[in-house]
């Protein structure tokens, strides 16, 4: 069977679980007794260790695998969770995360075995489980016995297991045995036993399986396996379930009381719950795949289907953040770049009818309603297809945690990474950009914002230094604001560090204003850092964030307070698609401004206007705004009389506002952006292009650019 078909699926899965990994590996180390993380940590790497041996990447199976086997001994009391641990898990996740990017860029895992990785983990397992084996050896020594099984009739019960068995019957569910037989020619039977886990589990409570779920996974049975179960289904509707998967030669099954099933010797019931540690999670616990992929993904049976000898409530309560299973659908992001590129298309086309039915004069009532119909019919779709492509930043932000841990270690600083508003929605295309703007200024707070904990004890401060990540919505744009507890930015320094590299000559540092010193920092190869490391002082961050920030058609700005800290604050828009403009004259040219920055019209006198330093002003409810006259900007001679009131534009970025002069209004309008590329890539005051509805082509002004 070729599962080069789930690589795309693989990868994706890959990377949900590492990052969950990542996530619980960080709470692990804040609580290490807590059942319900460790439990989730075995479960990803346990779904972690199938899905690579399902794909056939052995070297990834062998390492998720061990780390199993230590959540293994982890769960069962026999080791205990420490320091060292938690570093060797993260290099584990390091490596993993190479093996996965090898994959990508190849399909291939490489060839990196990670040897003294295992010999760590194993060395942890022998370290904290005294002389027991470990439980890939008594897998090893169960396998004969449970081969030799005769169906769910010879199924050994413990004592918890019994007891379970024992309450269903009491709650008035019934206990049926069952025994699937696979065809012979089935190639994948851990895949096919694994949907057939998951079609039974649609009723039933799978209570123990013969062979174990770890060698059904490792296919370490012939044609047969057996089940125990607890349902409240008919028996006939659980057998019809699992026959109903394909390669399912057949099943059979009875109800069972408590007499038909034997119990096992203490001997059988140590290596049981060696074997199986409790408590297996609940189906509602598990990830699952779509139902197209569920063959590339038979790691996932024993998360579903793990034997529980005592299912305790607590490993069952299913987290209050996990997903609505089977809600989600993966779709390529070029498929919704096409959907969304004809949806511009058809607003094209919308205002195009409603500019050739106003030429032409025709005014009939049928034709204006069938207009509006159709406008409110392309506005619905749009929004559903923005509502698509929207994603929360969630999934950028959550590897940061990981990295502020690792930058504390390195840089030996205490230091607390604080997250709101993760849940904020932004397009897919720009999430998809943001993660290493984002990862740039948090390392630029860790390691020039936050001063020691020496020093910080002299200042007054808690020696724990702080880093905040705050997300949320301004209107039609989304805010992203890095800020910290730290020094600030010592403009004096900067300074002297632009004259000293030539960036600056002595009299242009004399004149320049605290805000133009700091964007200095934003200057290709600049670096106030006086030691070069892995963290920083090779003067590639800021430039970075500000040219990817822009080409997202966003902007970066700075305040910080020496002996307080600094605030980056990222503003970008909601979309990059399409948006609804005000349409405005210059001279002869139309231009479209977008209405989410635009605060309010107004009609001034000329004789309203003042100047201020040789610029021009209007005093407006208490606010001095500066005057922009876009026919002076965009080289355009004028049509307005200069005795003639000025039309302004009022136009806001951050807390910043301007006036736009403009000839004449024309209207609001949606409007389709269309980007210029590379042609006109120096004129930051335009953003891109749209298409009007006589065919004309308008410019859009990028505000931002103008404040």
């Amino acid at each position: 069977m070729d599962v080069s078909q789930y690589l795309e699926i693989f990868l994706d899965e890959t990377n949900e679980h590492l990052q969950n990994l990542n996530t619980q590996i960080l709470s692990l180390e804040q609580d290490p007794e807590n059942m319900d993380t460790i439990n989730e940590i075995f479960r990803a790497a346990h779904s972690l260790k199938g899905m690579a041996g399902t794909m056939g990447y052995k070297r990834m199976q062998t390492l998720t695998h061990d780390m199993e086997n230590v959540f293994s001994e982890v769960r069962n009391g026999n080791v205990k969770v420490k320091a060292d641990m938690i570093d060797v898990l993260f290099q584990c996740l390091d490596a993993l995360e190479e093996y996965n990017t090898n994959i990508r860029e190849s399909s291939d895992e490489g060839t990196n075995d990670n040897g003294a990785l295992i010999k760590r983990l194993n060395d942890i397992m022998g370290g904290g489980s005294g002389d027991s084996p470990a439980p890939a050896q008594q897998a090893k020594a169960a396998e004969p016995a449970a081969a030799a099984g005769g169906g769910f009739v010879g199924i050994k019960l413990n004592e918890n297991q019994q007891s379970v068995l024992s309450e269903a019957l009491k709650q008035g569910k019934r206990v049926y045995g069952l025994t699937v037989k696979v065809q012979e020619s089935c190639i994948l039977k851990a895949a096919r036993a694994f949907l057939v886990f998951k079609a039974i589990e649609e009723t039933s409570e799978i209570i123990v399986s013969d062979p174990s779920s770890q060698d059904i996974e490792d296919e370490k049975f012939d044609l047969h396996f057996s089940l125990i179960i607890v349902s409240e289904a008919e028996l006939n509707e659980v057998v019809t379930a699992a026959r109903a998967v394909s390669e399912i030669e057949d099943v059979s099954g009875s109800v069972l009381n408590l007499d038909d099933v034997g119990a096992e010797t203490t001997e059988e019931s140590h290596a049981a719950e060696s074997e199986e540690p409790a408590p297996a999670p609940a189906p509602a616990e598990t990830a699952q795949p779509p139902a197209e992929t569920q063959t590339a993904a038979p790691a996932e049976a024993a998360q579903t289907s793990a034997p529980a000898p005592a299912p305790a409530p607590a490993a069952k309560k299913t987290p209050a953040n996990k997903p609505v299973v089977n809600r989600t659908v993966r779709v390529d992001i070029e498929k919704l770049d096409t959907l969304m590129n004809l949806v511009s298309e058809l607003i094209i086309a919308k205002n195009s009818l409603v500019s050739a039915s106003a030429m032409s004069g025709n005014s009939s009532q049928a034709v204006n309603e069938q207009i509006e119909y159709l406008e409110s019919v392309t506005t619905s779709l749009h929004e559903s297809v923005m509502k698509v492509r929207m994603v929360p930043i969630e999934s950028t932000v959550n590897k940061f945690p990981r990295m502020v841990r690792d930058l504390q270690k390195k840089l030996g600083k205490k230091m607390e990474l604080y997250m709101s508003g993760e849940e904020t929605e932004l397009d897919r295309t720009v999430v998809d950009q943001i993660g290493d703007p984002l990862m740039h200024l948090l390392r630029n707070s860790a390691d020039h914002g936050l001063e020691s904990a020496a020093v910080r004890k002299e200042r007054g401060k808690p020696e724990v230094g702080s880093i905040f990540l705050d997300a949320y919505q301004d209107g039609n744009n989304v805010v992203i604001e890095v800020r910290d507890d730290g020094n600030g930015i010592d403009t004096k320094a900067v300074k002297n560090k632009a004259i000293e590299r030539g960036v600056i000559t002595p009299e242009q540092g004399e004149a320049m204003s605290e805000k133009e010193i700091i964007d200095l920092l934003f200057n290709a190869g600049f670096s106030t850092a006086k030691v070069v490391s892995d963290v920083s002082g090779r003067g590639v961050g800021l430039d970075v964030v500000k040219s990817m920030i822009e080409s997202l058609s966003g902007e970066v700005e700075v305040k910080s307070k020496l002996g307080e800290g600094s605030t980056w604050t990222i503003r970008l828009p909601l979309t990059l698609a399409i948006i609804q403009a005000l349409m405005v004259e210059i001279g002869d040219e139309k231009y479209a401004i977008a209405l989410g920055s635009i605060q309010t019209i107004e009609d001034i006198l000329p004789s309203d206007v003042k100047l201020v330093q040789a610029k021009e002003v209007i005093q407006l409810r208490d606010l001095v705004i500066p005057l922009i006259r876009l026919n002076e900007i965009l080289d355009i001679p004028s049509k307005k009389d200069p005795e003639e009131n000025l039309v302004v534009v009022v136009v806001k970025k951050g807390d910043k506002l301007a006036g736009l002069v403009v000839d004449e209004l024309i209207g609001q309008q949606e409007i389709v952006i269309k980007s210029l590329g590379k042609y006109i890539s120096k004129c930051k005051i335009i953003s891109g292009a749209t298409v009007l509805g006589d065919g004309e082509v308008a410019l859009i002004l990028d505000a931002n650019s103008l404040i």
